[in-house]
């Protein structure tokens, strides 16, 4: 390259770098529904922040309590298949190496993601029974962390509609397909993916916004299992055929071992691929030997602890980390500030008109283990939010696609939301300034914006415009312009 050619790029770099904002390329957002947990198309705050919301306890569905599930149990995918919840793990009584035969993989399912049930499925005897809910077996290393997704591509074979990874360094990714989400065939005999260590839950699914496969899987910031404990990510057209990897970013964050990342696209805006993942703490303990003893805790799995954290990406190899504090900590007692414990199963599910849930691995190493659900308002990971005195919020330019703006939100009493629509320079458009707009009080996961008593805004849609918001005592949680 010439010396030239350098210092051409760089100009144009400096150039598109330092433009103002108002003259960069507006977003572009369609109908798509934005939620506040990011800084994506923030560009103002004034007495405003982005807070995050913690799930609320709501206690066991089913505990590990089968001859093959138990202590070890882990590794938990939920998928919501239509009316029904499926919840696919490791079954492990016993700790041991990764990828032993002992190593199952169990189902249960669910009609309303609170109340499951364990079906007897007869496809394997195990501990000398068919009657059992197993959908694999002897199939090690890949049950060790078997992790299924639903594939929504639009071309996919009729025969392949759920796939899934698993397996570890040894053997590398192996696929599976089924057609009805209990019966698993391989895909083909050799791995699809082996550029990685895979010591954890790796996870794949179809990509609406990129228009391909997306995995990301176990990777060691150090030489071999050395370093902090993070996440790679490859892509495929095929599923069979996967990209050279890239290592995820984290932005200027301290970094922490990740030990699960549990990374899928937020079923109400799929293009934000939403990460509640566990984090480890190695040798931060907290029981006693006396403590661990009372619990039967397995001597090996209480001197470190683990919680749950929340990030975001929106495609390639970056990660969002704007919360940093825990998302969900380990609960009363000592249970749970053991190693491994609070791990989330893959997936958040939506379980009510207004509610959505998580589901985490608890009791680890205990012969009480097991799954705890959490839940959360629809969309409510984050909000952006203003108290008792009021603030302010002005959006970077953008461009929409629809007719009325819709907003998920809640109020106090006193509180109270207003949007004004601005041209891309920042001016309000007369018939939709704040004076306009109707104040918003209340508590609704969809409530359509006025203006004088009038919701239409396709007369902008197509425009480059930004949205002022003024809220107090309130929480904006999402908005989506409706066509």
């Amino acid at each position: 390259m010439t010396t030239l050619f350098k210092t051409l790029i760089i100009i144009v770099f400096s150039i598109t770098y330092f433009l103002p904002v108002n003259v960069r390329k507006p977003i572009q957002i369609k109908d798509q529904r934005e939620l506040f947990v990011d800084t994506f198309l923030i560009e103002q705050l004034h007495n405003a922040s982005l807070q995050m919301h913690h799930p609320q306890n709501e206690g066991p569905v089913f505990k590990f309590d089968k001859p093959w599930e138990g202590n070890f149990s882990a590794y938990c995918t939920i998928l919501k298949d239509g009316d029904l919840f499926r919840a696919y793990y490791r079954g492990m009584r016993e700790a041991g190496n990764d990828g032993k035969d002992a190593e199952v993989t169990c189902y249960a399912e669910s009609h309303d993601g609170i109340h499951w049930e364990k079906p007897n499925l007869r496809i394997y005897e195990v501990r000398g029974t068919m009657e059992n809910n197993v959908i694999l077996a002897h199939a090690a290393p890949v049950t060790h962390n078997f992790c299924p997704f639903i594939d929504t591509n639009p071309n996919v074979k009729p025969e392949q509609k759920y796939k899934a990874l698993g397996g570890t360094q040894k053997s590398g990714l192996v696929a599976f397909v089924s057609t009805d989400a209990i019966h698993w065939k391989k895909l083909q005999e050799k791995p699809v993916f082996t550029k990685g260590l895979f010591d954890s839950q790796n996870v794949a699914f179809w990509s609406e916004s990129e228009q391909k496969y997306v995995c990301f899987f176990r990777i060691w910031t150090g030489e071999g299992y050395h370093g902090f404990r993070s996440v790679g990510r490859t892509t495929s057209d095929d599923f069979i055929h996967w990209s050279e990897p890239q290592d995820m970013t984290f932005g200027d964050t301290p970094p922490e071992h990740l030990y699960t990342q549990q990374t899928s696209p937020y079923f109400r805006a799929p293009h934000i691929y939403v990460a509640i993942g566990a984090r480890f703490m190695p040798n931060r303990q907290v029981l006693t030997e006396e403590q661990a003893l009372a619990l039967n805790v397995n001597p090996n799995y209480f001197k470190d602890c683990s919680d749950a954290f929340f990030m975001t990406s929106r495609g390639g190899n970056k990660y969002d980390r704007t919360f940093m504090e825990s998302f969900i900590r380990p609960g009363i007692g000592l249970q749970n500030w053991v190693s491994r414990s609070n791990y989330p199963a893959l997936n958040v599910v939506q379980t009510s008109p207004t509610e959505m849930s998580v589901y985490v691995n608890e009791n680890y190493a205990q012969p009480t283990a097991y799954l705890n659900r959490y839940s959360l308002r629809i969309d409510g990971f984050a909000s952006l939010a203003a108290g008792y005195y009021g603030g302010e919020m002005v959006t970077k330019p953008f461009v929409f696609d629809g007719k009325e703006l819709e907003i998920n939100y809640s109020t106090s009493a006193a509180g109270g939301i207003k949007i004004e629509i601005q041209d891309e320079a920042g001016n309000p458009i007369p018939g939709f300034t704040l004076e306009d707009c109707q104040e918003i009080i209340g508590n609704q996961i969809s409530r359509i914006v006025s203006w004088k008593e009038k919701t239409g805004v396709g007369a902008l849609a197509g425009k480059p415009v930004r949205l002022h918001i003024s809220l107090k005592d309130a929480d904006l949680y999402s908005f989506k312009f409706n066509r």
